[in-house]
């Protein structure tokens, strides 16, 4: 009973012998021992109320509203407020109070059915339910009452109405016991039908109640935790207060005090205890059952709470026996529930007083948490990396090296919150032990600065890593804590710069790189403010304070690297990789402190060291960093725009001028040039090229000096390949620069005559190289021309670019035929036979990986032609037909490619895909002929590749509708295009394709799947239905693809020979005789497919002796109208058993299996056409022949046992006879003398399920006389 109106006098919470506060529960306890405090049955003693309280609980008996009127308006206005949420909750409790105070009976039902309502039940707990029923009763009567329809209540409710709801129920909660933590809850009424309630609603199947009722008691085990708390302090100033005044002398000693203070203290030990076993009780009854609960937010909601009373209440809660359940539960299966625990230690391991606590639970679970730094949920993750930090904070004896090292890599995780996470806890284990400065001293900079072993120490770590390519992610992590280190540039100047000190160990070349590395990284970081590429969160829109860090950090960079950038590159000029990192910094320089800053001289020397570099360097990625940081100085907004131009333009005309001379005299000696004049020509090339890459160097006529190069190379064939490759790069940028100028639209006509020479020209001089004998050659070919022809494709004239219109270029066929073989002869190739692995490289794993990132680009070079429609998207089914095999590799480049073209057009991409498997079917035929076995695995493969073909369709068949039914079709007139090598009367040569074709046909829609078959007999003759051989399988498993699940109605006679029968109910109300433009009723049973598969499974496995398969049209023939009429105007018998009566009409219209195919409109509209006539024709004979049915299958009935007449109408049938003799009879006349009785499950049988079951075996009903065949 949730209460009764008074608790019984020896009625106590249930308390642990040994301890007063018992915790040490285990999952194995007795459901009974949750809750004893609700065990006040119906044979509790209810005592009386007092006399100023007697019969305020039973007024109002009436309803307002559709509620009981003693429940008033107050408990409607008490769920409504708190779901509001708009005023001061204390003054909601305080009316309440003042309530209970009136009339406990009354306030406690309305807060009862607080709780109910805030479960989302409608239902409302009456006076009269409240003093008579127990608990588990008004439980089990509001669940009955509560609403299933919608699986939402007000905690899981979304929308702004219930935003604040939970909040607001909470904090009532809270307030609730605050506010009669002095008197009301210590009443032994109360508290305890609200925790019996709770304790019964957590126990509920009905979610709602469980979810609700378990944060309420959680929440108010919490609130009872802070008034135990306080208790507990009150306890301990009493007894100080005692003890202080039990110590004065005998004089001074005040005995009435001493005498309050010990009425007190026991008064306060009495609270203290009560409270305890309140909190027992909940603990018990609610948090051991539901802290493992099904539902994760009720878990979660247990541990949360857990951690808050460990933490408020450590002298009771913060022990073995509660921090157990916090272990166990953090191998639970949601992220929700782990990231809980992880929050609920972090406020323990916070404080460092509670260290000592939980040594024991730090041995017992630190692996655990340690794994879970790599949890599948990122915000675990970081929480679990999060609390190690706190843990290291508290000991470093704790964590072994293996469990930092576990984090230590995480600094370069893609997830940026990981990253950083895993930062903070590397710089607490490396820099935290900085050296102290002395008071008074000058502050070091440079070498001698404190942060000069931590950089040296971020760089060992660096180093250690062996992870050279990602300083700019280990320094994003860092970056947070540790960005003042990070941002000491002068130290890192001086650590490179400056002699080491006496003792001091100097860096070695590799921590030097390591150093301008890592130093470039925190220059990039701190001028563009954003983490590095991989970790982007998207664009953050920065505060004020950020902007102004930016612009402080730019220029102080910018001071200190315009003064030390020309020694660092004078000192390390002649190491490739610290020069191209050291060259990227002027890219993040404010140019304009080179003027308000006076540095002119010094970037006049850095021009001077940038000259030197290329005049020394042949590197590519060396000239590309000279190049850039020229197009970074050169910006005509700063003053010093003038000065830097005036040198590169000095430097390029003397390369310029180099290059001609030097390619004349090479030209000119021909096959007498020996390596260094070839060396020369290529060193000014790639200056040149990497120098184009950045800058316009049309003042400078190099298409011709490069064309002239090239030709040379094509005629002699001896040209070496490097030369070539830069030569076609030039080239290509000498396009690309004369196309930017001309799409300003301020150049002439002539430039454009101009311009679409050299592109074809050019164009043409890379196809000429794609047959090259080197194949590096061939790919820089390869990848030019497929940039050429995607940018001066029809595309270009977009976006107001008409005027470019005539340098639109098509390519011609033969240039598709040689990109599609280059393709096929270098993309996709096996590993082992890549040319480009020589002199045993092809163990190295990075060469292939270097070699597959190579393939891809080509892959993808020549799929973006494919999707722009740059050449014909037939072309792609060389490449689709690879999808399987090279899956691995180039699987998600096809795949986007096939969905692109889909979206391009889908009826075209359908014919894409089904021309590449008819090649691949080609390919196998060829390879093993026509006998071939369809087990094997390349048409295993094909099947396969066909099936994953199919996937990308989706789910969406309206959308795909037209693709798939063109797929079909071009499927079927492959499959019958070539005769049978065996002669006539054998299989088509492609008839095994429909085997691969069957793949498609779930993705037909019901009424599509009729019109493809009926497209598919175009192309079959009569003997062709009656085959059986393994031969003809894939027919008839096509066939019998089509028909699964379309409408059977639709179907030909000759159906039923490969594949089902179908059954229909006839009619419980006979209808009057159709007319011509009505069909008679039809409905498909559940036994269709289920007997359609039992008779194609026969027939599958005896092929000579067939049974009688079942006919799939459920209109019953006129046997006037013959053979003609059921099956010859879809098939084509030949000449010599062709019916003398036969109409010529229909022999006219019969098509041949070797007829030209027509185009897809006359196919569609033929297919439309032929649909409508043959549902029009079977609509006509069911209506002839409706009343036929009936009246001979009641004849036939009734000629058996009679035990059918109750039943109204049984299920027909209908079974063609497998001889060709009985096929006559048929058509001659033999009505019904074919049907076979069944009786499949259904109403009827439900009703007589007291007959015994073979009387429904058809033979007890029928015998063979009746039936005129032999019972199957």
């Amino acid at each position: 009973m949730i209460a009764a109106p008074e608790i019984p006098s020896e009625f106590s919470y249930p308390q642990d012998t040994d301890t007063r506060f018992s915790s040490d529960t285990d999952f194995s306890e007795d459901l009974d021992g949750r809750s004893t405090i609700s065990a006040k049955g119906k044979g509790g003693k209810k005592g009386k109320k007092a006399a100023g309280e007697k019969g305020k609980g039973g007024k109002g008996a009436g309803r307002i509203n559709g509620h009981h009127q003693e429940n008033g308006m107050e408990n409607m206005m008490l769920f409504e407020v708190v779901k509001l949420g708009r005023s001061a909750m204390q003054s909601v409790v305080d009316d309440w109070i003042e309530s209970y105070k009136h009339d406990r009976d009354v306030a406690l039902l309305d807060l009862i059915n607080f709780f109910i309502q805030c479960s989302g039940c409608k239902g409302v707990v009456s006076g009269e339910m409240f003093r008579n029923m127990q608990n588990s009763e008004i439980i089990r009567r509001m669940t009955e009452e509560f609403d299933e329809d919608s699986g939402d209540y007000p905690l899981t409710i979304a929308g702004p109405q219930w935003k604040k709801f939970k909040s607001s129920f909470c904090e009532f909660i809270s307030v609730l016991v605050r506010q009669c933590q002095y008197s009301i809850i210590y009443d032994e009424y109360m508290m305890d039908t609200v925790i019996s309630l709770l304790t019964g609603l957590s126990d509920s199947q009905v979610r709602a109640f469980r979810h609700t009722s378990t944060l309420a008691a959680m929440k108010l085990m919490t609130a009872l935790v802070n008034v135990a708390l306080n208790l507990s302090i009150n306890m301990d100033n009493t007894q100080r207060q005692y003890e202080a005044e039990r110590n004065k002398i005998v004089a001074k000693r005040a005995n009435d005090r001493l005498e309050l203070l010990l009425q007190k203290r026991k008064e306060l030990q009495e609270n203290q205890d009560e409270i305890e076993n309140m909190m027992n009780a909940i603990f018990k009854g609610v948090f051991v059952h539901r802290y493992r609960d099904s539902i994760a937010e009720i878990r979660a909601i247990c541990i949360e709470e857990i951690g808050v009373w460990m933490k408020l209440y450590s002298d009771a809660f913060l022990n073995d026996s509660y921090l157990k359940y916090v272990g166990w539960t953090m191998h639970d299966k949601q992220g929700e529930v782990r990231l809980k625990c992880l929050t609920a230690l972090q406020g323990l391991y916070y404080n460092r007083e509670l260290n000592a606590r939980l040594e024991l639970f730090t041995s017992r679970f630190k692996d655990r948490i340690v794994s879970m730094t790599l949890d599948k949920e990122y915000d675990v993750a970081v929480q679990a990396i999060k609390l190690l930090t706190l843990v290291l904070n508290s000991t470093d004896e704790v964590l072994t090296p293996e469990d930092c090292e576990s984090v230590y890599h995480l600094v370069y995780s893609a997830h940026r919150p990981v990253a950083i996470a895993a930062g903070e806890f590397l710089f607490k284990k490396l820099f935290s032990q900085r050296e102290p400065e002395e008071e008074g001293a000058p502050k070091r900079r440079g070498r001698q600065s404190p942060n000069a072993n931590l950089i040296k120490t971020t760089v060992f770590f660096f180093l250690e890593s062996e992870l050279h390519e990602h300083a700019a992610y280990l320094v994003d992590s860092l970056w947070e804590c540790g960005a003042e280190l990070l941002k000491d540039w002068e130290c890192m100047i001086s650590l490179l710069l400056d002699d080491p000190l006496p003792g001091e160990e100097a860096l070695t070349d590799r921590q030097e790189t390591a150093l301008i590395e890592i130093m470039l990284c925190t220059v990039r970081q701190a001028a563009e403010c954003h983490p590095p590429v991989g970790r982007g969160t998207g664009k953050r829109v920065m505060t004020a304070k950020e902007k102004k860090t930016q612009l402080d950090d730019r220029t102080r960079m910018t001071e200190l690297f315009a003064v030390a950038l020309p020694p660092l590159l004078a000192k390390y000029a002649v190491d490739a990789e610290k020069v191209t990192n050291l060259l990227q910094l002027p890219q993040f320089f404010d140019l304009e402190i080179y003027t308000t800053g006076r540095l002119e001289k010094h970037l006049e020397s850095l021009l001077r060291q940038i000259r030197e570099i290329v005049e020394k360097h042949t590197d590519t990625e060396v000239l590309e960093a000279c190049s850039k940081t020229y197009h970074a100085l050169c910006n005509e907004e700063f003053t010093i725009f003038n000065r830097v131009d005036i040198a590169r333009s000095q430097l390029l005309d003397e390369l310029v001028d180099k290059f001609n001379r030097l390619l004349e005299d090479f030209l000119q000696e021909g096959e007498e040039a020996d390596e260094d004049d070839a060396y020369q020509v290529l060193s000014t090339l790639k200056r040149i090229t990497a120098f184009h890459n950045a800058h316009d160097l049309s003042g400078w006529d190099l298409f011709t000096s490069n064309f002239k190069l090239l030709n040379t190379g094509i005629e002699n064939g001896d040209m070496p390949e490097q030369i070539v490759i830069h030569s076609l790069q030039c080239t290509h940028y000498v396009i690309l620069w004369h196309l930017a100028k001309s799409s300003e639209g301020s150049s002439r006509k002539d430039d454009l005559v101009t311009l679409r020479k050299q592109m074809r020209a050019f164009c043409m001089m890379c196809q000429r190289y794609l047959t090259n004998v080197n194949t590096a050659v061939k790919e820089q070919a390869f990848t030019i021309l497929c940039d050429l022809l995607l940018i001066f494709s029809h595309q270009m004239v977009s976006g107001g670019r008409e005027h470019l219109e005539p340098l639109v270029y098509s390519p011609e066929d033969s240039l598709q035929s040689e990109l599609l073989s280059f393709i096929l002869n270098h993309v996709f190739i096996d590993q082992d036979d890549d040319s480009n692995s020589t002199d045993g490289q092809q163990d190295d794993e990075a060469v292939k990986i270097e070699a597959l990132h190579k393939r891809r680009n080509l892959l993808a070079a020549y799929c973006k032609l494919i999707i722009y429609c740059v050449v014909e998207m037939k072309t792609g089914a060389d490449i689709f037909k690879q999808y399987m095999r090279y899956y691995n590799d180039y699987g998600d480049i096809i795949k986007e490619t096939m969905s692109k073209t889909r979206q391009i057009d889908k009826i075209q991409c359908a014919k894409t895909l089904i021309l590449s498997l008819q090649q691949l079917f080609n390919e196998m035929l060829s390879e093993l002929g026509h006998g071939f076995d369809r087990s094997s695995s390349a048409f295993c493969g094909i099947k396969e590749l066909a099936r994953r073909f199919s996937l990308t369709f989706g789910l969406d068949q309206v959308k795909t509708r037209d693709a798939i039914a063109m797929l079909h079709k071009d499927g079927i007139e492959f499959a019958f295009k070539d005769p049978s090598p065996q002669g006539e009367g054998g299989p088509p040569l492609n008839l095994a394709f429909l085997d691969i074709l069957s793949e498609f046909s779930s993705k037909l829609m019901r009424q599509d799947k009729r019109t493809v078959h009926m497209y598919l007999e175009r192309f079959m003759t009569f003997q062709m239905a009656l085959q059986r051989e393994d031969c003809w399988l894939p027919l008839i498993s096509y066939r019998n693809s089509l028909q699964a699940g379309g409408d059977d109605d639709t179907m030909s006679v000759m159906s039923g020979y490969s594949s089902r029968g179908s059954s229909i109910r006839s009619k419980k109300i006979k209808p009057p005789a159709a007319t011509a433009g009505t069909s008679a009723p039809k409905r498909k049973l559940p036994e269709e497919e289920s007997s359609s598969s039992e008779v194609w499974q026969q027939s599958m496995q005896t092929p000579v002796m067939l049974p009688s398969p079942h006919l799939t049209s459920t209109a019953m023939r006129d046997p006037k109208r013959g053979r003609d009429d059921s099956f010859m105007g879809v098939y084509a018998l030949p000449h010599d058993q062709q019916q003398p009566h036969q109409h010529p009409q229909h022999h006219q219209q019969t098509p041949q299996h070797h007829q030209t195919p027509m185009d897809y409109n006359s196919q569609v509209t033929w297919m439309l056409a032929q649909r409508q006539q043959e549902e029009a024709r079977q609509q006509q004979e069911r209506a002839m022949n409706y009343a036929k049915l009936r009246t001979n299958l009641q004849h036939a009935i009734r000629r058996g046992t009679g035990l059918m007449e109750e039943d109204e109408e049984p299920i027909v049938e209908d079974v063609m006879m497998s001889s060709e003799g009985r096929m006559d009879d048929l058509n001659e006349g033999m009505d019904f003398d074919t049907m076979d009785i069944d009786l499949p499950p259904s109403k009827n049988r439900r009703e007589r399920s007291e007959l015994k079951p073979d009387y429904f075996d058809p033979a007890s009903i029928m015998d063979e006389s009746v039936l005129g065949v032999s019972m199957f």
